[in-house]
């Protein structure tokens, strides 16, 4: 586990302050070091305008947080730990378009030189991977870049059709 760092689509943050939460990635760092890796996951902004900053007590399960900064806060956690392997299950799964920037860019910091495991089912998130793996029926049934699997078709490609002739569709359109 000392190799590996995961950021999951339910984040679990602990009754305490988000320094505290921030720094169980590793016990022994530095106050710049925390602060260091909370600007790398785009979250100092929003940590430096709560009440008491870094030392804000966070509800329970971060009750008192958005979903996307809750997301923030873990990734931090995650880059201070700085494992050479990291998992994304979901991660940008619960959280809303204007989160899912700030994430996706935090999410970039995090995994510079690592290896990434990443469980998605949204495109943005493996578009850009060195291979992507699909799975069907608990097989791996196709495997490449996202060129060469939508050169292949099947599955990977009918998901990218059908994600993208979803774009804009709405209860309204589909009334009228």
């Amino acid at each position: 586990m000392a190799h590996i760092s995961m950021v999951f689509q339910r984040v679990y943050l602990f009754k305490d302050t988000v320094y505290n939460n921030i720094s169980m990635g590793r016990p022994d760092a530095t106050e710049a070091e925390v602060i260091e890796a909370a600007k790398k996951a785009r979250c100092y902004d929003f940590i430096t305008a709560l009440p008491d900053g870094f030392n804000t007590v966070i509800g329970e399960g971060g009750a008192t947080l958005s979903g996307g900064e809750k997301q923030r806060v873990s990734i931090a956690r995650c880059i201070l730990k700085d494992a050479p392997i990291v998992i994304l299950d979901e991660a940008t799964a619960s959280v809303d378009a204007d989160n899912e920037s700030y994430i996706q860019a935090a999410i970039s910091e995090l995994c510079r030189g690592k290896t990434l495991l990443v469980i998605a089912h949204r495109l943005n998130t493996i578009r850009h991977a060195d291979k992507i793996l699909v799975i069907r029926g608990g097989a791996v049934a196709q495997q490449g870049t996202h060129e060469e699997l939508m050169s292949q078709g099947d599955i990977y490609r009918d998901f990218v059709r059908a994600r993208e002739g979803s774009r804009g569709w709405s209860r309204r359109k589909a009334a009228g």
